[in-house]
């Protein structure tokens, strides 16, 4: 509930439209093959009504996101806890040992016929779960925004480009919004690739090379556009006309050794060779990671390979499910990662509902 309170800046993106998503895994790194099967079962249009045939009305946003029409993540914690009427909360009450009992399972020493382990993100590993001999993926962060030690960027802190972002000599990349920070970059763009790539980023402690493609367009298309502004402005000066916006155009500039009151027509071909290099393909040094405010989200945590994905049930432990973030399965920002919440509560709850009513 805590999460949740905090999710979307305080509003809580709760799912996405998906459209304009073309696989599963654009939205899902980790677990697109549970999480198509688990839409199919409860999708996000079955979570849109779910929440409003509760009493909280939703609104789509343009960028996709479904929020709750008062902008309050209240809403949806006061919604759940509703829901959880009758129910025998035990609050500040660790968990520390799941056990395979002689008939069911024991939760601190106390018998239960049924376990759903829902617990969220491993950051620090699940002891609790020790005895049960599962197959782990060891935890990782992902959803992070990229410390980057250049004082030339950072000076151009608050400013938004849409842009790419890639980690050279890799297969990952994304693009988007991108916010330049006074610590480096973050944005949509940012945490998307943090989310691709946080395995291997962990592997390598968050040190490298980040690369920016300003115009999100191939060396060709950059560089016939930047001979059409020189022909279309021989006289002016280089920096008068521009491209990506005023401040970030000078800070190309000055990347490209060029001078601002250098004029189009004085560019020359190693100019404009200069000059197109540094749009599609501006590196600067990762030194790290920073968290998204008070958000976070693990990759890793208990395998998919101990469960039956149809029903979320352990193969190996009859009566032991799991749901949500605690399974190897993650998300981009956009409400994916509590759709699979909502998804694989759904499949642990109906099928403990059907094994109870098949006594």
């Amino acid at each position: 509930m805590a999460k949740l309170s905090v999710t979307g800046g305080g509003r809580c993106n709760l799912t996405n439209s998906f459209e304009g998503i073309s696989s599963l895994s654009e939205a899902y790194p980790r677990g697109e093959r549970v999480m198509k099967r688990a839409l199919k079962v409860f999708s996000q249009e079955d979570t849109v009504r779910w929440f409003e045939a509760e009493g909280v009305p939703l609104v789509l946003q343009s960028d996709h996101c479904w929020f709750p029409r008062s902008q309050n993540a209240m809403d949806i914690v006061r919604c759940l806890e509703r829901g959880m009427k009758g129910a025998d909360l035990r609050l500040r009450t660790p968990v520390r040992e799941i056990a395979a009992g002689s008939a069911g399972y024991l939760v601190n020493g106390e018998a239960f016929d049924f376990v759903v382990v829902t617990s969220g993100g491993a950051a620090r590993g699940l002891p609790f779960l020790d005895a049960l001999d599962l197959e782990m993926i060891p935890p990782v962060p992902s959803l992070f925004t990229f410390t980057v030690p250049d004082p030339g960027l950072r000076s151009l802190m608050g400013l938004v480009a849409d842009a790419s972002i890639s980690l050279p000599g890799t297969r990952f990349s994304a693009s988007g919004p991108l916010l330049i920070t006074d610590w480096g970059l973050s944005g949509p763009a940012t945490l998307k690739l943090s989310s691709y790539a946080a395995r291997h980023l962990a592997e390598r402690q968050y040190k490298g090379t980040v690369m920016i493609n300003w115009l999100q367009a191939n060396e060709n298309e950059v560089r016939e556009r930047l001979k059409e502004m020189a022909s279309t402005h021989p006289q002016k000066q280089i920096s008068s006309v521009h491209p990506v916006q005023q401040r970030l155009w000078e800070h190309l500039l000055g990347r490209a050794a060029l001078r601002r009151d250098l004029r189009w027509a004085e560019l020359g071909s190693k100019g404009l060779n200069r000059l197109t290099a540094v749009m599609i393909s501006d590196c600067y040094p990762l030194s790290g990671k920073s968290k998204f405010r008070e958000e976070f989200v693990t990759a890793g945590g208990v395998s998919l390979s101990n469960l039956d994905l149809s029903t979320l049930a352990c193969k190996r432990h009859d009566g032991l499910y799991f749901a949500g973030e605690v399974l190897d399965i993650d998300a981009i920002t956009g409400g994916f990662n509590l759709q699979a919440a909502w998804s694989t509560g759904y499949i642990c709850a109906r099928n403990i509902l059907k094994a109870i009513q098949a006594g």
